[in-house]
């Protein structure tokens, strides 16, 4: 089994300093990669650059030539948590690059998985606007480009931080399925149980909201009762992995109660549906934990799954966020 990874020490050059979301961030998990017993297994491979056309089928005009004109002329922030860096419009599209360049090694069967280890990050930027420390949205890119392909595709976000840019891209379609499990109340402030798609796209966005602490038996159970038997019925060509490592228990912007072995076990539990998976990283910001997250999942990928000491007590309980979540999406899907 070939995994793939995609990286560039071009990334760093958004260079967001004591941000974080910095390239110390990709530092550590590439050292992570080296020390791994199947690191000499992995296939790295160079981006490609995004062509200009596949971002405007996306994002808007008003929203690529700011932060073409920003890129061009230095260092600004957009907003509060967003920092746009000299040369971030190549730097940006490069990163976006490399998730769709991966993406479509794997479902031409190239390889057989893949893990793009970008930045910066993608999900909290919607079609019209770059938010949330993300200046393009990486996966939604990479799932129109798929999706024009005639291919169904499941973008699965497991970040603490509901990944609202990528489910009000696909919100109104049903050949890209969102499915996320994020923090409540949290930023951004969407992801509700209510939140289920329009139009076609109705049923096709699933969101789990969880309250702090809750632990891996409480996703799992998720996993076991809605994200997998839905899944299983809309059958996708491959999976997008929004992979996001603040919802780790020890990360500093998160508030759930994650180990690293559960993002290990939450690839097992997709494989069994559909092998052909790509991570994307998201967020993640306890340097101490992202590395062993980030070998968690590549282990599961590589079929050698890993296993860490990462004890921590929290809350199992989502028997009210399953009813919930039945009742909402119960006509759209048999669960």
């Amino acid at each position: 089994m070939t995994t793939q990874i995609v990286f560039s020490d071009e990334f760093n050059k958004h260079d967001t300093a004591d941000h974080p979301e910095n390239a110390d961030r990709l530092y550590v998990m590439l050292d992570a990669l080296e020390q791994a017993p199947f690191y000499k297994k992995l296939q790295f491979i160079k981006p490609e650059m995004l062509p200009e056309k596949l971002l405007y089928e996306v994002h808007s005009e008003e929203m690529i030539q700011r932060i073409k004109e920003i890129s061009e002329h230095g260092d600004s922030w957009i907003d509060l948590d967003t920092y746009v860096c000299k040369s971030d419009y190549e730097t940006a599209r490069l990163a976006a690059g490399g998730v769709v360049s991966v993406c479509r090694n794997v479902i031409e069967g190239d390889v057989s998985n893949a893990y793009a280890l970008v930045r910066p990050p993608g999900h909290h930027a919607s079609a019209e606007r770059s938010m949330g420390f993300c200046l393009f949205n990486n996966a939604g890119l990479a799932a129109h480009d798929l999706s024009k392909r005639g291919k169904r595709v499941l973008i699965f976000d497991h970040d603490v931080h509901h990944g609202n840019g990528t489910q009000s891209i696909f919100y109104k379609r049903k050949d890209v399925m969102y499915q996320s499990f994020h923090l409540s109340p949290h930023y951004p402030g969407t992801g509700d149980i209510c939140e289920i798609g329009e139009r076609e796209g109705k049923g096709f966005t699933i969101n789990a909201p969880l309250g702090f602490g809750h632990s891996d038996d409480a996703v799992l159970q998720l996993f076991n009762e809605i994200f997998i038997p839905i899944t299983t019925q809309f059958k996708p060509h491959i999976i997008i992995i929004s992979a996001g490592y603040d919802s780790h228990h020890s990360d500093q912007l998160g508030g759930l109660k994650l180990t690293a072995n559960f993002f290990g076990e939450m690839i097992k539990r997709f494989q069994e549906v559909q092998p052909r998976i790509v991570c994307t990283l998201e967020g993640g910001y306890n340097l101490q934990w992202i590395g062993k997250c980030l070998l968690s999942q590549v282990g599961q990928l590589m079929s050698y799954p890993l296993q860490f000491d990462d004890p921590v007590k929290g809350n199992n309980d989502v028997t009210v966020i399953v009813e919930k979540m039945k009742k909402e999406l119960g006509p759209y899907w048999d669960l």
